[in-house]
């Protein structure tokens, strides 16, 4: 079956979206571009692009709750398939301004759980490379 359309961004609400894009650019790459104040494109090399979009009081997902505020997506980022790039992308995000949401167990399930500076979550996993 032709499919109906492409993806062209996925978009992040978020309460400051020049500030949240320059979060991700330096976790995946890229320049954050301000289209206009309400609205940042961040295009990942050889990724997703990824969009931007001012809301004023968003309440942040609740990890890992079902029954109020649930997530709705989450961003899985490949960091690297040893523990040594697992740990070195670990204290980069947490430099950044991410927050640990589930750091338990990490060898038993390869990722490990974080909140963007607007509280969205996100997954750094460690991936074997074949």
């Amino acid at each position: 079956m032709a499919p109906v359309a492409r993806v062209r961004s996925v978009v992040l609400d978020c309460p400051e979206p020049l500030e949240l894009a320059r979060f991700y650019a330096q976790i995946a790459g890229g320049t954050p571009e301000e289209e206009e104040p309400d609205w940042v494109v961040l295009q990942i090399p050889g990724g997703p692009r990824l969009a931007f979009q001012r809301v004023t009081g968003l309440t942040p997902s609740e990890w890992p709750r079902s029954d109020r505020n649930a997530q709705q997506f989450h961003l899985d980022f490949d960091a690297g398939s040893t523990w040594e790039e697992f740990d070195a992308a670990h204290e980069k995000v947490l430099a950044l301004g991410a927050r640990p949401l589930d750091l338990e167990d990490r060898e038993k399930k390869d990722f490990q759980v974080y909140a963007d500076p607007a509280g969205h979550p996100f997954c750094l996993c460690r991936i074997e490379h074949t």
